[in-house]
Order: structure tokens, then C-alpha cells, then sequence
């Protein structure tokens, strides 16, 4: 197909027509709302000509113009970085609606930071952390949480957190990776090719890193405090059996609307558990 910018004299900027045909062309699908995201975004002509080139080349929208809306924030995202979806929305607000009065939010595997930084932003004056094992993620995050203060953390899991924060979190969101290892090849092309396997593969089932994260959460979660993971209906049962077995009150939370499938297990006000040399954590 002929570029858009091979169409349009470098100093005219080009039309939305030209935009929404080159995307469409190109097997965009929303190419009327790209094409109007891609306008807003670009500074030049040959920016917004650029940006389409890409895209019709595969990049997701979101690498494309370089940030994600998430309930309302312009989330900067980067490539490499796991690009935060619509339907985690639904995990913030189960977790307002659970906690609003959160004072300790800690946001793992965090990718791009999304979901702390619109807790934070929902619930004012809070110490966000967050953490991701994935060094480009942690590099993206830290823009992104940076207005609120958030301190950003890299390793693996519970190992990347302060040991202050033990028995202390409010909110504790996980969005791990849940997509079961042999059904990876079955995610749309953009993910695929363009998002970090680390942020997908969930292992065998899928569960892998969710048991790991149910397994730790309630050293660290305050008492009434909750862990929230996003999952799919068909795993919701075994991870919410996987909660349950280190003694939180678990339950799934639905949202039909957005295809949201969210885990949430709290840690009853009078749960006694022990650290990792057996002390009590609190």
C-alpha cells in the first residue's frame, strides 16, 4: 500500500481521510478512532505519517503514540513493557470497593505501573510501591508513579518488596500472568510479537505464579487487608481453592461487560501467621 506520508506535502498536515483510509488499508479495525488518537498525539505532518507506517506495520496502538489511558491517567508505555488493558479497570475498583481506606498499596508485577498509580490516584494520600522483575518495566513504572510518590521495585515477587511492608499492606493487586504456556501462540499477534513473555506465561495451567503469590500475600497483607488477581472464568475456582488454603476469605468478582474475572482474598482480622524462619508476622 502507498504511505501516507509518500501522499501528503511534508508541511500540510495529513487529513483524517487519509489517516482512517491508510489504517483500514491496513486491517485496523478501529481505524476511525486511531486515526483521530493518532492526530491528537503528533507534534508534525511526518510524525502522524510515521505513526501510521508503524502501526499498519503491526505495533500496537499504544507503542505507536507511546502511553495508555487507564481510568482516566495517561499511562507512558514503552516497548518490551506489558501494555495495561481496559478490563484491569475492574481489579482497581473491586479493590477501592474492598479498601477505600487503603494507607499501604503495593502494585506486583506492576509492567508499566497502571494499576498502582490509579489506586493512587483514587485514594490520595497512600505509600505506593511497586514491582516487577522485568527491568524495562520497572524503568516505565517509575514515570508513571512517580506523582504519587511510589517507590519502584525490582525482582521477583515478594523479594523485591521492602520486609518494613510485612503485615501492613492495605491493598495488595497482583496482576500476574495467567495465560496457560501451550496456549501462548493463541494471543492476538500484537501481544505475541511485541509484549514480554514474562507478563503472559503463567505455566502449565496458568496458576503458577498466582499459587505463589497466594501462598505469600498474607505475611505481608495487614489484617482486613486484600490481595486482588486477575484471572479467567475457568481458572476463577482454583484460584480461589488456592487462597483459601492459606487461610484468606476468597471470593471472584465478575464484570460481563469487560470479560474481568478478578480473584480477591482477605486476610481475616484474626489470622495468625508466620514469617519465612517462623516467626509471627504480625
Amino acid at each position: 500500500m502507498p504511505s501516507v506520508s509518500s501522499s501528503v506535502p511534508p508541511s500540510m498536515p495529513p487529513s483524517r481521510d487519509a489517516l482512517v483510509t491508510a489504517l483500514r488499508t491496513g486491517g485496523c479495525v478501529f481505524a476511525e478512532d486511531e486515526a483521530e488518537l493518532i492526530l491528537a498525539t503528533a507534534r508534525t505532518p511526518a510524525e502522524a505519517a510515521a505513526m501510521v507506517e508503524r502501526r499498519v506495520a503491526g505495533l500496537p496502538l499504544e507503542l505507536v503514540v507511546g502511553w495508555a489511558e487507564f481510568r482516566g491517567l495517561r499511562i507512558a508505555v514503552a516497548p518490551g513493557v506489558f501494555v495495561p488493558r481496559r478490563r484491569t479497570e475492574f481489579l482497581v475498583e473491586q479493590a477501592l470497593e474492598r479498601a477505600p481506606g487503603a494507607a499501604v498499596v503495593v502494585d506486583l508485577c506492576c509492567g508499566s505501573g497502571a494499576v498502582g498509580a490509579a489506586l493512587a490516584a483514587a485514594l490520595g494520600d497512600v505509600e505506593l510501591h511497586a514491582a516487577d522483575i522485568d527491568p524495562a518495566a520497572v524503568r516505565c513504572a517509575r514515570g508513571n508513579v512517580a506523582a504519587a510518590g511510589g517507590q519502584v521495585h525490582q525482582g521477583d515477587l515478594f523479594e523485591a518488596l521492602p520486609v518494613a511492608l510485612r503485615g501492613r499492606v492495605g491493598i495488595l493487586a497482583a496482576n500476574v500472568p495467567y495465560v496457560p504456556s501451550d496456549e501462548i501462540g493463541l494471543l492476538p499477534q500484537e501481544a505475541r510479537d511485541h509484549e514480554p513473555l514474562v507478563a503472559l506465561d503463567g505455566g502449565t495451567d496458568g496458576l503458577d505464579v498466582l499459587r505463589r503469590v497466594a501462598a505469600e500475600a498474607p505475611r505481608w497483607l495487614a489484617p482486613g487487608g486484600c490481595v486482588l488477581v486477575e484471572t479467567s472464568r475457568h481458572q476463577a475456582p482454583a484460584a480461589v481453592e488456592a487462597f483459601a488454603r492459606t487461610g484468606l476469605v476468597a471470593r471472584p468478582a465478575v464484570s460481563e461487560e469487560r470479560h474481568a474475572h478478578v480473584v480477591i482474598g482477605v486476610r481475616p482480622q484474626g489470622l495468625r501467621v508466620l514469617g519465612p524462619a517462623g516467626s509471627p508476622a504480625r
